[in-house]
């Protein structure tokens, strides 16, 4: 009798279990939003993660580009979703920090999120093509002195790092009405409006050394300025802003980071945060984060939460300052 009862009660704890089991995070493939277009920095950093998280994860990480609105439909997306931790955002600097300075119709705040960890830092650079005749930022500056409103500039759209950097090159340099003395042309992605650029279509563009590096190694792109303290060793010959008098471009600096939405599920944040500094230390995500002109900074959720909020501070006081807020 004891014994048919112990056997009973093993299957049961057996049959018990096996929901138990079947609900251990993660159970099924990961969906990674990257709020911008294919082929620019966003969707870059978010396959080469989901490349390699799986082997710590222990599942597939699936990207989907969720392009629009300079990076808030696709963050707004992921925001909205349940918090089981099946659906993450690959936030960037333009998603996060920029458009909430910039915008008041924004679908989020900066903090409505669950942060994981941020993943890389970017340094961003001015570039033409090689086709223009702008060999130098002064022959730049000089035409938009000539032709104000002419010159144009391409971005990933309104809010992004693109269109601020754009900007700010213009107030850094001088200009009256940085606002309208070059304009402003939004295409969908990084990667389409570093392609403008390249092929001559816009005059020039701001963006991240990740979204452009391929172009600039390839000879359609002549990098103007970085905006790094120190020179990059990937590109030895071009200034830092600084050394062109221009030091308030060095706020000009991208990041990726890993996102959920609010109040994402505890087994789900204990898993990935197990796991991100792993990849971390991964050569596979190393090596490739820096060939893409980023450097690697994975930071615990703590520090990226403050990270973050000190970007979005920085650029909330350049907005007021130049009355860039838009609605």
């Amino acid at each position: 009798m004891t014994k048919t009862r112990l056997l009973a009660g093993m299957a049961i704890a057996a049959v018990t279990a096996l929901p138990v089991m079947a609900q251990d995070y993660p159970s099924q493939p990961i969906q990674l939003t990257a709020p911008y277009g294919p082929g620019g920095a966003s969707d870059l950093a978010a396959r080469n993660l989901a490349n390699v998280a799986p082997d710590y994860i222990g599942q597939p990480v699936l990207v989907t580009n969720r392009a629009g609105a300079g990076g808030a439909t696709g963050s707004a997306y992921v925001k909205n979703s349940d918090p089981d931790g099946y659906n993450l955002l690959l936030a960037r600097i333009g998603s996060h920090s920029i458009s909430p300075a910039l915008k008041t119709s924004m679908p989020y705040n900066w903090d409505d999120f669950t942060y994981l960890s941020l993943l890389e830092v970017n340094p961003a650079a001015c570039a033409t093509a090689t086709s223009k005749p702008y060999e130098t930022l002064d022959d730049l500056k000089a035409a938009i002195e000539e032709s104000p409103g002419a010159i144009t500039y391409s971005s990933a759209g309104v809010g992004t790092l693109h269109h601020l950097g754009g900007i700010m090159l213009l107030d850094e340099l001088g200009f009256e009405n940085p606002g309208t003395d070059a304009t402003h042309i939004p295409f969908q992605g990084g990667g389409a409006a570093a392609a403008a650029a390249a092929t001559g279509q816009v005059d020039f563009v701001c963006s991240n050394v990740s979204a452009i590096v391929s172009q600039i190694e390839g000879g359609q792109l002549r990098p103007l300025l970085v905006t790094t303290q120190e020179r990059l060793d990937s590109m030895p010959d071009v200034q830092t802003a600084s050394e062109l008098g221009i030091p308030g471009m060095e706020a000009l600096v991208g990041w990726s980071g890993l996102v959920g939405p609010p109040d994402m599920d505890e087994a789900a944040v204990a898993a990935w945060t197990e796991a991100l500094p792993k990849i971390g230390e991964d050569e596979r995500w190393v090596n490739q984060t820096i060939s893409l002109g980023s450097i690697p900074k994975m930071l615990s959720p703590e520090d990226t939460v403050a990270f973050v909020e000190n970007q979005y501070n920085t650029f909330s006081g350049l907005v007021d300052k130049l009355g860039l807020q838009i609605d």
